[in-house]
């Protein structure tokens, strides 16, 4: 008899076999980022930076344009928010900044999720958006778009498609990163 035969004649029916254990809840709570947020930030961000193509970002954010873009973004009532588990660690944010600089632009937004490695999969990525536009609404902003790659960000895709985005427009060949031309998809949604 082959080991392989023996080691599956010799494993208890499903019936009878220990349930495996559970795994801990995934706890988190959302609020508002604080200044001191910024070096987690700037961590779970760079790592998209250096790991995807889910940014265009090749260089690596400072600290300094971190706190540049937190105190322009608190200036402007701009929602930026973070998840973080019980233990304080940052799981993952969320924020919005104006879509384009010019003043007739100024209720229209555009929006950025990240969540760190290891919060991937489990649920948050929704939550957070959820929290985000509900914050958007609240601030009197009145349109939010997303711009994403078109390659390894399905996922994102289809989490704001069940948010109500639709898609408004591809751009193809627009970044240059990690040796290939990428494009990007834009949806928006109303927040009337």
């Amino acid at each position: 008899m082959l080991e392989e035969e023996y080691q599956q004649r010799r494993q208890l029916p499903r019936h009878l076999r220990k349930a495996p254990p559970q795994e801990a809840p995934f706890e988190y709570a959302i609020r508002d980022a604080r200044a001191e947020d910024l070096p987690a930030v700037r961590e779970i961000y760079n790592y998209y930076v250096t790991n995807s193509t889910v940014t265009f970002d090749e260089d690596r954010m400072t600290m300094r344009e971190w706190k540049q873009k937190f105190a322009y973004l608190e200036k402007l009532g701009m929602p930026f928010i973070v998840a973080e588990s019980p233990s304080g660690q940052l799981l993952g944010y969320a924020l919005v900044s104006p879509w384009k600089q010019k003043r007739a632009y100024r209720y229209t937004v555009e929006n950025s999720i990240y969540l760190g490695p290891a919060a991937t999969g489990k649920g948050l990525g929704k939550v957070l958006l959820g929290e985000l536009i509900d914050r958007s609404k609240a601030a009197g902003l009145k349109e939010m778009l997303a711009v994403i790659a078109d390659q390894g960000a399905q996922a994102s895709i289809k989490l704001h498609k069940q948010f109500g985005f639709r898609e408004i427009g591809r751009m193809g060949r627009v970044g240059f990163k990690f040796d290939r031309w990428l494009g990007t998809v834009l949806l928006q949604l109303s927040l009337k």
